[in-house]
């Protein structure tokens, strides 16, 4: 009896064991779909996660890239062709962006900035055995323009050497602005002779060349520096239909009215020139002994525009006094050369007493700047393509309050939001 006892409770064990094995068999094939689910979610999840980090990385260098082309006076659809080179280069792939500036939304809308918005569908792995549904994801980057400076000088040319030229004895005091160069070069700026010079800053995409000290605020030089953009690059062009008009060169006295005038303009005597804008087509020359004003009453100052790469030669002993418009779209403009021109040099000398009053916008040209004078208040604005400065002047920031604006130098780019 003992013997079959223990023989009997043997067999009830092991079938006993071979219902555990069948029942947690049966558990494991029930819940593997939820384990292997669980562990697919943990792994989509950090690809999820680590996508979404390359996205807003993608879409920050996308919006730096805009930022950059906006400070060099693009428009909207070369800085959005930036951006999206710039995300398409970085993996974008079918994704899509959308590029503002400035911003629609956030704290930067009224600023210099780009935004960035890119969206993409991410693919499911595991988890599709769930949802065939893509996964959304969206990044913002906004870029921020800061303008370390302002500049009175502003020479545009690339790569000339010397683009920005201090000589002879000239003596320039720059208050609350600086001189800016958008040269590679070495020598972007050069500061020769015995000519003195004062200034917030020198600020150079290349380098700066000082044959003597100079005094600035800035502790030093800023080379290798982001460029400047044109202030002006937006600016449209006078219209120059309607008919010729003509300056008697041979009266010894005469008030010219707005307009354009078709074979240049040659101006002996005094001259009074109404409030307006000039329009002409072929070399203005201001010879000497000549007396330049705005006729009175001069209501709102007048802009004088230089078509194709025609010249202006004023001569030391003209004495001109001219102001550039204090509102419209001209504002602040007194002189401004075409940019489709060709290569050329404008001459500005005059007087002591002379005073030009406004910006020298002269984009395709080298502007020579001779004479010992300034605008109302020291406002007088040089921007041109090269500059040679050999003129003794007082240059001023604050000319608000003449129509002029400010002209950013050292801009930075940062990523805000």
């Amino acid at each position: 009896m003992n013997t079959f006892g223990r023989i009997f409770r043997q067999f009830v064990s092991r079938r006993l064991r071979r219902g555990e094995s069948g029942n947690v068999a049966t558990i494991f094939a029930l819940t593997l779909p939820i384990v292997v689910g669980g562990a697919g979610l943990g792994v989509e999840t950090s690809y999820w996660y680590y996508s979404s980090l390359k996205l807003q990385a993608t879409a920050d260098a996308a919006a730096y890239a805009g930022a950059l082309e906006k400070i060099q006076g693009s428009d909207t659809a070369t800085i959005t062709a930036a951006a999206t080179q710039s995300a398409t280069d970085n993996g974008l792939g079918n994704g899509t962006i959308t590029v503002h500036t400035p911003p629609t939304s956030g704290p930067n809308t009224a600023k210099k900035a780009v935004e960035v918005i890119l969206n993409q569908n991410l693919d499911r792995m595991f988890t599709s055995i769930f949802t065939q549904t893509k996964v959304p994801e969206q990044a913002r980057a906004v870029a921020l323009i800061a303008d370390a400076s302002k500049a009175c000088v502003l020479a545009l040319n690339k790569s000339a050497s010397q683009a920005a030229l201090f000589s002879g004895s000239t003596s320039v005091k720059l208050t609350g602005c600086s001189v800016m160069s958008n040269s590679s070069a070495a020598d972007a700026i050069k500061v020769q002779g015995s000519a003195g010079l004062q200034a917030d800053c020198l600020i150079s995409v290349g380098g700066v060349s000082l044959n003597n000290p100079v005094t600035t605020t800035c502790k030093s030089p800023i080379t290798q520096a982001l460029p400047a953009s044109d202030p002006f690059s937006s600016l449209p062009a006078p219209s120059t239909s309607g008919s010729c008009q003509n300056v008697n060169s041979g009266k010894s006295t005469q008030t010219i009215q707005p307009g354009t005038y078709c074979n240049g303009m040659n101006l002996n005597g005094n001259v009074a020139l109404s409030s307006g804008t000039y329009v002409v087509q072929g070399n203005l020359k201001i010879n000497a002994g000549a007396v330049i004003t705005c006729a009175a009453p001069c209501t709102n100052g007048v802009t004088i525009y230089m078509t194709g790469s025609n010249t202006i030669s004023m001569n030391g002993n003209a004495t001109v006094t001219l102001s550039a418009p204090t509102s419209g779209t001209y504002s602040g403009v007194l002189f401004y050369g075409d940019r489709t021109g060709n290569a050329a040099q404008s001459t500005f000398n005059g007087t002591a007493t002379s005073s030009l009053t406004g910006a020298i916008y002269f984009p395709k040209q080298q502007v020579n700047y001779l004479g010992n004078f300034s605008g109302a208040n020291g406002c007088t604005q040089v921007v041109a393509d090269t500059i040679q400065w050999s003129g003794n002047s007082t240059i001023n920031q604050n000319c608000s309050s003449l129509g002029l604006q400010d002209i950013p130098a050292a801009p930075s780019v940062a990523i805000v939001e």
